[in-house]
């Protein structure tokens, strides 16, 4: 079977696997290069400055009594203050506490009292949220403010709250190194970076705690699956607070000594005008981004870009062959990953995968098994089974789940992180993604991925998103109606999905069920919240193909 081979590590040393050892290195060798560009703030930051912003922030973080292990919640939109706050803890052994921007109420909360925090970062327009919590925010000692236009209010509040709060550019006053030394000493890479919360679309969130050498090495695989150089310009538009723009595109830049053309927020109608102005040479998209993208109008000028790359998480595949021509993109790649493990399967640069596969284990870095999730029992090649995964080297995988030992002891049962996701693998080593095992449908005998049905309804012009459940079938015990949630561009008829539905999705796997809506439910990561979507079932507004005027076609 055919494996990943082109991972092989900038830094081979993993002793020197750490942000703070990464980023001395790249404003040693190219200190006048830019890493960091922000367009919407007009701020360009060079390799120097950035380190020495960066020192800066650890060395009042410090002055303020901080100490190597100190959490530090940073919830604020993208902008040039978050990476030099993330880049100022890595640089003195803080641990970084990124936090959706979403969060508030019990959400934050459970953040606050899982990660426990002394010192937090964000933006004046989150302010008063923490308040609001009153003593679950008091494990927050001191905060600090960056200016969205209501810094002033904001300072005030969390003071009037009792807290000390100041400005973020104090963080950037001289005069404050580290005690005893000039400069801090990197931590060890095998000591805590970070905790990145998931989604907790099954439960409360987890706060995964990844070493320095796993995100380290989580940047390295897409550097390798990029293939970046310090030629290259790389767009990111994800929120800093997920993996996609910290580890998967910010830490990448920095590993391959490139630049970072950082935006705000995703735009489909202006992503081509970005990509020209910056001369954007790679690029990441996740989820609904490819598909939004490929439904703007059409423009003669579209290939008159720099891009060669996309990331895309995962790839579109029923407009991928257009979407390349129309862009003039040389490569897509995909990988096939979670927070906790790093990515095990990646897809090799500018190859034809076969439709579907998201990509080959990195079989040098990663055993991977296909298992029945009842018994964990390895499946055989071609049938479906649940992804674990374990690493071959030390510390490229998460420590587990912070303040969670239970939840931790769950998912490695077995001395194997179960991911919980169904994949199938072909006889040449190419895996494919079929569903998350609690989204798996299975009717009239038949197992139905409801991320294909998705692909499939979303390649209609006028479905902008979509997701597909399982109802339960009235005279099939024990086996699913396959229902689809529906958020449409203009005003549809049921029987025009059915119809596209033809030709295009197995027969037992078309919808019985049609529910438009104006918008999906989801968590504050942005995942459909497809609990919320069956616990709604079928009701009075569904469209029941079943039920439908003859003369459908189906």
């Amino acid at each position: 079977m055919r494996t990943y081979t082109d991972l092989v590590p900038a830094f081979p040393d993993q002793s020197d696997w750490t942000v703070a050892t990464v980023l001395r290195h790249q404003a040693r060798v190219r200190p006048d290069s830019v890493f960091l560009d922000s367009p919407e703030e007009g701020v360009t930051l060079t390799y120097a400055q950035t380190l020495t912003d960066a020192e800066s922030v650890a060395g009042r973080l410090a002055a303020a009594g901080a100490v190597a292990g100190d959490r530090v919640l940073v919830m604020a939109a993208n902008s040039t203050q978050f990476i030099r706050t993330w880049l100022g803890t890595g640089v003195a052994g803080y641990v970084e506490v990124p936090v959706n921007t979403a969060y508030e109420g019990a959400f934050l909360e459970h953040q606050l009292a899982t990660a426990a925090p002394r010192w937090a970062v964000i933006d004046d327009t989150f302010a008063d949220r923490f308040p609001a919590l009153d003593a679950a925010a008091r494990v927050v000692e001191r905060f600090w403010v960056v200016d969205n236009g209501r810094r002033a209010e904001a300072i005030a509040l969390l003071r009037a709250a009792g807290w000390a709060a100041e400005p973020w550019e104090d963080l950037l006053l001289p005069g404050a190194p580290l005690p005893g030394r000039d400069r801090p000493a990197p931590p060890v890479a095998r000591s805590l970076a970070a905790i990145f919360f998931t989604s907790g679309t099954t439960g409360p969130s987890k706060g995964v705690a990844m070493p320095h050498a796993q995100m380290y090495f989580f940047g390295q695989e897409v550097v390798s699956l990029q293939r970046l150089t310090a030629d290259d310009v790389y767009l990111t538009c994800t929120p800093l607070f997920h993996g996609n723009a910290q580890f998967m595109a910010a830490y990448p830049v920095l590993i391959a000594g490139a630049r970072l053309v950082l935006r705000r927020r995703f735009s489909a109608s202006r992503w081509v005008d970005q990509l020209r102005a910056s001369g954007v040479t790679v690029t990441n998209l996740i989820g609904v981004m490819m598909d939004f993208i490929w439904k703007q109008p059409p423009r003669p000028d579209d290939a008159d870009n720099r891009l060669r790359s996309v990331f895309a998480a995962p790839t579109a595949a029923s407009v991928l062959t257009g979407f390349r021509e129309r862009f003039g993109i040389e490569a897509f790649v995909e990988v096939f990953g979670l927070t906790e493990t790093s990515a095990p399967i990646l897809s090799p640069y500018g190859e034809e995968r076969p439709p579907g596969a998201a990509g080959l284990c990195a079989a040098d870095w990663f055993d991977v098994r296909l298992v029945d999730p009842e018994t964990d029992a390895e499946v055989p090649t071609g049938e479906i089974g649940e992804l674990v995964v374990r690493p071959r080297h030390p510390w490229t995988c998460s420590l587990g789940y912070y303040g969670m030992p239970e939840r931790t002891a769950e998912a490695w049962r077995n001395l194997w992180f179960h991911t919980g996701d169904a994949l199938r693998q072909d006889a040449e080593g190419w895996f494919y993604f079929v569903d998350r095992y609690k989204d798996a449908l299975r009717r009239r005998g038949e197992n139905i991925s409801s991320y294909e049905v998705e692909q499939a309804l979303l390649a209609f012009e006028p479905v902008v998103e979509c997701a597909v459940i399982g109802v339960a079938a009235e005279a099939e015990a024990g086996e699913d109606e396959v229902m689809a949630y529906v958020v449409a561009s203009r005003k549809l008829d049921p029987r025009q999905l059915w119809e596209w539905c033809e030709g295009r999705v197995p027969a037992f796997a078309v919808p019985r069920y049609i529910r438009f809506a104006d918008r999906l439910p989801k968590t504050p990561s942005e995942r459909v919240r497809k609990a919320a979507l069956r616990a709604d079932g079928v009701t009075a507004d569904t469209h029941d193909r079943l039920a439908a005027p003859a003369g459908t076609g189906l």
